[in-house]
């Protein structure tokens, strides 16, 4: 990586001086759920924020949801992990970068389909994209 790409904070990534817990919008101590992202490095970041943290399933008014997928067909899931947060929580979906099987184009209508809208978008590590996806206004 050049120099003029490395991050100043620990845990941002890119030009980015925002730590990616930051950048996610994790607070102290917030309910947060890690599904299906296998990142040890991230987990110890996360819990240097909060002790509240799920893994694999989200608790009840959990408040951030990271979920990272590498295909289309685990998008079926937003419907569940949408009843699982708050009315003004959110699902990041984390996803490889470049790879064909999953493009942000596919997960933003899949998010529509199912009720959401995306928010952000972020370069979630070096390797992996991340979208902010919540519940409309509307339907808070």
């Amino acid at each position: 990586m050049s120099p003029s790409r490395r991050s100043a904070t620990p845990g941002a990534v890119g030009y980015s001086k925002r730590s990616r817990l930051d950048k996610l919008g994790i607070k102290p101590g917030m309910r947060v759920a890690v599904v299906g992202l296998d990142d040890a490095a991230f987990r110890r970041e996360l819990r240097t924020r909060t002790d509240d943290v799920a893994e694999g399933r989200p608790r009840k008014d959990t408040e951030m949801i990271l979920f990272a997928v590498d295909a289309t067909a685990p998008l079926a899931r937003l419907t569940t992990l949408q009843r699982a947060i708050k009315r003004d929580g959110a699902i990041w979906v984390v996803w490889p970068k470049g790879k064909a099987s999953i493009k942000e184009d596919a997960i933003r209508a899949a998010a529509i389909a199912q009720g959401l809208v995306d928010v952000k978008v972020m370069a979630f590590s070096e390797t992996l994209s991340g979208l902010k996806l919540v519940i409309p206004v509307a339907r808070r």
